[in-house]
């Protein structure tokens, strides 16, 4: 006979198990933060590279299209042969804003550095970062 009271014991500890910790699994999964959509970097590339005969500064012509929103990019500026790995290179930020996927590819030029004479500029994309969010996309 206790057997049989002992079984209903562990069922109503069981039920109220359920009553105390299903609201908590509830709250702790409703209050998760929700889903971003997936940031889509632009495609960015360097078209010209040139040192400018007046000013004798490297200025390269940065090109991007697709991506959402404003971004930051690093242009990097180098003679041609790889740097060392511990090397520092010169580098300047241009800003492109308000890109989205249906606009046509956004144009800027990034200015660099006074360049020694007789050296040729290799000019690239060193990283691209997001600015700020574009319309309809929150972060």
């Amino acid at each position: 006979m206790a057997r049989k009271w002992q079984g209903w014991l562990v069922g109503l500890v069981g039920l109220a198990g359920l009553l105390v910790f299903a609201p908590l699994a509830l709250y702790v999964w409703a209050s998760a933060p929700p889903a971003r959509p997936p940031v889509v970097l632009p495609e960015v590339r360097v078209t010209d590279c040139r040192v400018d005969p007046a000013s004798r500064r490297v200025l390269a012509a940065v090109e991007a299209r697709g991506g959402q929103g404003s971004y930051v990019v690093t242009v990097e500026f180098r003679d041609r042969r790889p740097p060392q790995p511990d090397a520092r290179t010169s580098q300047s930020l241009v800003r492109l804003p308000g890109l989205t996927p249906d606009t046509p590819p956004a144009r800027t030029e990034a200015v660099g550095p006074v360049w020694p004479p007789a050296t040729v500029p290799w000019c690239g994309v060193a990283g691209v970062a997001g600015a700020e969010p574009g319309p309809g996309v929150s972060r």
